[in-house]
């Protein structure tokens, strides 16, 4: 693991204590249990998994705290998004499980579920993004023993919530393989994060490297490097059918139009036009 995973990891372990400190696993199931059910995620060929992001270890302050977060997803919604990331890590991301309650809230009466992005490692915290309203999750594969990836699976699936599993190597999309492999009866989708973990920077490439290893039997998603039409073209012609889109979208003054760009390209590269 990098050390910059592995710091996400020790911070995110030191939040959920905290978190159950406040309010015990059994209050928050029950809270989680009782929230109205999340819009489903509906695909259609090449989409846009459309992000929230304040701030980016590798870019800085994209973003100000201010930011207007229902206005910023109810124009990623209706700009064709089929699901909108919130990140919710408040460190190095300045996010909160306030912006995802935020973002829930907006999406549901436009039929786009919301996604919990942070550092995951305990079933609570997918009990919390379903306590916030959200429909899915992201789950890091690098950063968890295989018992720990299965426990948050199983969580989300009784939760009726979609699974992003993020991959970032080889290595990693073997581990993808064999859980694509097991009956889980969750939502998963697979993902590869073209973002170098010692760096920080976006290595592009490897998405399209990567692309022809990556199981074929899930929606595949372009994570980080996806910035223009020519861009989602790309990925889609080598089989990606999401990108997931953050920096990009969030240092537009207009991100619908980009929004609206990248699906096309996307769509008509699926399509083969």
């Amino acid at each position: 693991m990098s050390e910059f995973l592995a710091q996400m990891a020790r911070s995110s372990r030191e939040r959920l204590e905290q978190a159950r400190r406040l309010r015990p696993h059994g209050e928050l199931e029950r809270a989680a249990r009782a929230v109205a059910p999340a819009p489903a995620l509906r695909l259609t060929g090449f989409d846009l998994i459309a992000e929230l992001k304040l701030r980016s270890p590798a870019q800085g302050q994209l973003r100000a705290a201010g930011e207007d977060v229902a206005a910023r997803v109810a124009g990623y919604a209706r700009a064709g998004a089929a699901a909108v990331s919130v990140l919710t890590e408040p460190e190095r991301f300045d996010g909160s499980l306030g912006h995802l309650a935020e973002a829930a809230r907006v999406l549901a009466p436009l039929g786009v579920p919301a996604m919990r992005k942070d550092f995951l490692v305990d079933p609570y915290q997918v009990l919390e993004a379903r306590a916030a309203g959200a429909g899915g999750v992201l789950v890091i594969l690098r950063m968890l023993a295989r018992a720990e990836i299965g426990a948050l699976i199983a969580c989300a699936r009784e939760l009726e919530m979609f699974v992003l599993l993020e991959a970032f190597d080889e290595a990693d999309i073997e581990v993808l393989h064999e859980l694509v492999a097991e009956p889980r009866g969750a939502q998963l989708l697979t993902g590869v994060n073209c973002r170098d973990l010692a760096t920080l920077e976006v290595v592009p490439g490897r998405l399209l490297e990567l692309a022809p290893r990556l199981p074929a039997s899930v929606p595949r998603v372009a994570e980080s490097g996806v910035a223009s039409a020519a861009d989602a073209r790309a990925v889609a012609a080598a089989g990606y059918q999401l990108a997931l889109v953050g920096s990009a979208l969030m240092g537009q003054s207009d991100p619908a139009a980009l929004a609206s760009r990248l699906l096309a390209a996307g769509r008509a590269a699926a399509r083969g036009a």
